[in-house]
């Protein structure tokens, strides 16, 4: 296989973004999975959803007040 016969693939900045969302949710606390349908969904405040946390809000409880 030579190096024309790689593709790489490359994000594009909305999938970036989506992946930061993602990973600092996980890292708060949310379930991945959990974490991945709020980071995709551009009305869910992620300043929001780590305070929540922060103050002592359970990531489950956390997740119904964001939706």
């Amino acid at each position: 296989m030579s190096a024309v016969d790689i593709e790489l693939y490359v994000p594009d900045e909305t999938e970036r973004v989506i992946c930061w969302r993602a990973t600092e949710l996980i890292r708060a606390g949310y379930d991945p999975l959990v974490a991945v349908d709020l980071a995709e969904q551009p009305e869910v405040d992620l300043h929001r959803a780590l305070e929540l946390v922060e103050r002592g809000c359970p990531p489950d409880l956390a997740t119904q007040i964001l939706l």
